[in-house]
């Protein structure tokens, strides 16, 4: 019996993000980025009016409340949206998570107005650039130097671009 309880599939529902959630949020961010933002920083950023964002929690964890499991912020300017950041936990990724928080950011982007998506993403993030692609973001530029690791090493973020309508 509780290796049934054990062996289930991870369930997710996504929630709107609120300024509660910034500090889980951070610590998320900071588990998936070599450059960290603070609970400051998000704060700073989800108190803005054009600033939306989504979060996922397991709904049959064993435990009252789940922790984070994923997160997108975005932002939303007449008529463009922009992917500000996106993290899925480790232990989830690949689960199609990331795909479900892309997808409600988008929707809730077209519902505000915008007629374009972009976001940056690390040339060496193959997994995420797959992603973006399954959802119809194109390559339309490049920032040569743009991300740094802890040693110091850069490299470059893609632009990318999708029509939401």
């Amino acid at each position: 019996m509780l290796e049934a309880i054990f062996a289930r599939k991870a369930e997710f529902e996504i929630l709107d993000l609120t300024v509660e959630d910034c500090h889980a949020v951070a610590e998320l961010h900071g588990q998936r980025f070599a450059r960290r933002w603070g609970d400051g920083e998000f704060l700073s950023l989800m108190l803005q009016p054009s600033v939306f964002g989504f979060q996922a929690r397991q709904t049959n964890a064993l435990m009252f409340t789940p922790p984070l499991s994923g997160f997108v912020l975005a932002r939303e300017v007449a008529g463009e949206a922009e992917i500000l950041t996106i993290a899925v936990h480790e232990k989830v990724a690949r689960s199609g998570l990331g795909w479900r928080l892309m997808q409600a950011a988008m929707r809730q982007a077209r519902m505000r107005g915008a007629d374009t998506m972009f976001l940056e993403v690390e040339e060496s993030n193959l997994a995420a650039i797959d992603l973006y692609r399954k959802l119809d973001f194109e390559k339309v530029g490049e920032r040569p130097a743009y991300y740094a690791d802890a040693s110091g090493k850069r490299s470059a973020a893609l632009v990318m671009r999708a029509n939401l309508r």
